[in-house]
């Protein structure tokens, strides 16, 4: 199958911000009253056809984007030119993972969320192990300023691991490095998702 042709979790972007009253740019801490306004929509969502999806600012696709912490600092990685999204190819990125499906034995969103991102994080990286109680949202991520962030929203999450743990699954989409706190926003070219994290999440500023 396509990847166009994968059927995908997405949110009307008038419900999702409110006719505009709740949009932002940049990160957007879980703290925010607005994010649990904005999180509360996700019940409305809907599965549609990918392809359809990337040319339609009408929607927002759900991302799941894992920050991945351990005793050797944070996950960065570098998309390579076998990865699926073209346009990030040759950026280096803080966030592990992707598209959300719709599982059908599941009538909650945010369980649905958190399962979607357990795939992607053995996907990309390996992590095998459970991650019940580990694994938590820290806030959403949107930059309507550029041509992918338009027709995207980040749900961001944020893990700690043993760095035995991880590894690249596919070394032609990704390589991957661990790098401290305080040195993450040196790494350049970011993605621009990653850029405005690491600028405005205390994460990185504690």
């Amino acid at each position: 199958m396509s990847k166009f042709d994968e059927q995908i979790i997405v949110v009307d972007r008038k419900t999702l911000f409110n006719d505009e009253k709740n949009q932002f740019n940049g990160f957007l801490d879980m703290n925010e009253q607005s994010f649990a306004e904005i999180q509360s929509t996700f019940n409305d969502y809907e599965v549609m056809r990918r392809g359809d999806m990337e040319e339609d600012p009408s929607y927002k696709q759900l991302i799941s984007y894992a920050i991945v912490e351990s005793e050797r600092g944070i996950l960065v990685y570098e998309r390579l030119s076998g990865g699926g999204e073209g346009r990030l190819h040759g950026l280096f990125s803080i966030g592990v993972g992707g598209h959300m499906n719709d599982i059908e034995s599941m009538d909650n969103i945010n369980e649905m969320m958190h399962e979607n991102c357990v795939r992607e994080l053995n996907e990309e990286i390996g992590l095998e192990r459970n991650t019940e109680g580990e694994l938590s949202v820290i806030g959403l991520i949107n930059d309507d300023d550029n041509e992918v962030g338009r027709v995207h929203l980040g749900v961001v999450f944020k893990i700690r691991v043993d760095s035995s743990e991880v590894f690249p699954r596919e070394s032609d989409t990704i390589k991957f490095d661990w790098v401290d706190h305080k040195s993450v926003s040196e790494v350049q070219p970011m993605e621009s998702w990653s850029e405005l994290i690491v600028k405005e999440s205390q994460l990185f500023h504690q």
